[in-house]
């Protein structure tokens, strides 16, 4: 009988429930709400679903994240070695890779005044710097923070990581990748804050085709020049236009299905899970965090803002050729931002086509989100 009873309190000793904090169970409560929305609501379920679950994990298990110098053994957790594939920016760059093989820079290419809005997007970012130095945190985790304005998760992780910024990677991912997931909530009432019923009923004209020599092209000119003035991007615009070269030059594609399917799935698993299993209750739960998901969001808006407003200006410039709504597809959440352009114009004329129009800024976006992470990174005289 002293067995039995010892072998159950043997079993009962080894479950979690004696451990959890109230943190903890916040925590997986916090998983369980975006499980739903991105199960249910089918907000970018790509990105929730295994962020989500690695947030569940590790207020479960923090042995999962354990380091081996920590351990009586020498090995660490799982998902700490995900982690740090993170922190040596190998997988945010592998992303890149992966969308370049899946995004077709044609519109941007038909229209190049489309650089000028994805630029104007990128101007949340460093407001949020200035903000969050403001807020009190140091210019290079100020720098990392205001990454989120853009909506681009690894461009947020690649700068967290080379900046040296990782004590603040947890609540930065998962903030850029919040707000990518809810980029059809947060914009439709600043695109229709700043612009007028008339404004969003414009109709664009049908973009001119692009040549198949063109799209080979760009990848190549975009990566020597951009990495010429800002070798630093190197990681990340060198990926994803090296995906791209994959996808137009159209002699590889192995490579471009490997790239855009089983590649790109793979780091989606092992990034997400590593991501949301460093949202730990004790590592998260703080009001640093909350600083940093407030100057995210505030970065988001004004981006997408900017971006709006720009736009009316180029309505203005062009006598009413451009609807305003496209600049808010100029931050890089791909391609989200673009489609929640389109349901807005649609709203105002249900044969308004803006889809295509905006995916112009949106590639943009990308670029310039990776600009930007590389101007902070010759600021602070960080190499790539």
């Amino acid at each position: 009988m002293d067995y039995v009873v010892d072998t159950l309190g043997n079993l009962a000793g080894q479950t979690a429930f004696g451990s959890l904090t109230l943190g903890n169970y916040l925590m997986i409560l916090v998983g369980c709400i975006f499980l739903y929305l991105a199960i249910n609501k089918e907000y970018e379920p790509l990105l929730l679903v295994p962020i989500a679950f690695g947030m569940i994990l590790v207020n479960i298990y923090p042995d999962i994240m354990a380091n081996p110098e920590d351990t009586s053994n020498g090995v660490g957790g799982l998902l700490h070695y995900f982690y740090i594939l993170d922190e040596w920016s190998i997988l945010p760059s592998l992303i890149f890779l992966g969308v370049g093989a899946m995004t077709d820079f044609g519109p941007l290419i038909a229209n190049p005044m489309s650089f000028l809005l994805g630029a104007a997007a990128q101007f949340g970012i460093f407001s949020a710097y200035l903000i969050a130095i403001w807020f009190g945190f140091s210019d290079k985790a100020a720098a990392a923070i205001s990454i989120i304005g853009g909506a681009d998760g690894p461009t947020s992780i690649f700068l967290c990581g080379k900046l040296n910024q990782t004590e603040y990677m947890g609540p930065i991912a998962v903030a850029a990748y919040s707000y990518m997931s809810l980029v059809p909530i947060i914009q439709p009432p600043i695109m229709k804050l700043f612009t007028t019923e008339k404004e969003r009923k414009i109709k664009m004209e049908q973009l001119r085709p692009v040549s198949k020599l063109e799209k080979i092209l760009f990848p190549i000119v975009v990566t020597i020049i951009v990495c010429l003035l800002l070798p630093t991007t190197a990681p990340l615009v060198g990926m994803l236009m090296l995906g791209n070269l994959f996808k137009e030059s159209g002699v590889v594609k192995q490579l471009t299905e490997t790239a855009s399917n089983a590649l790109m799935y793979i780091v989606v698993i092992l990034l997400g899970t590593s991501v949301g299993a460093s949202t730990s209750a004790e590592a998260f739960l703080k009001l640093t965090t909350l600083k940093i998901v407030a100057l995210g969001l505030i970065a988001f808006a004004i981006g997408t803002a900017s971006g709006v407003l720009f736009g009316k200006l180029m309505c203005f410039v062009t006598k009413g050729k451009v609807n305003p709504l496209i600049g808010s597809a100029g931050v890089s959440a791909v391609p989200m931002a673009a489609r929640v352009s389109q349901k807005v114009g649609a709203e105002a004329d249900p044969t308004n086509f803006l889809l295509m129009h905006a995916m112009g800024p949106n590639v943009a976006g990308v670029i310039g989100t990776a600009v930007a992470a590389g101007v902070f990174m010759a600021i602070f005289g960080i190499g790539a």
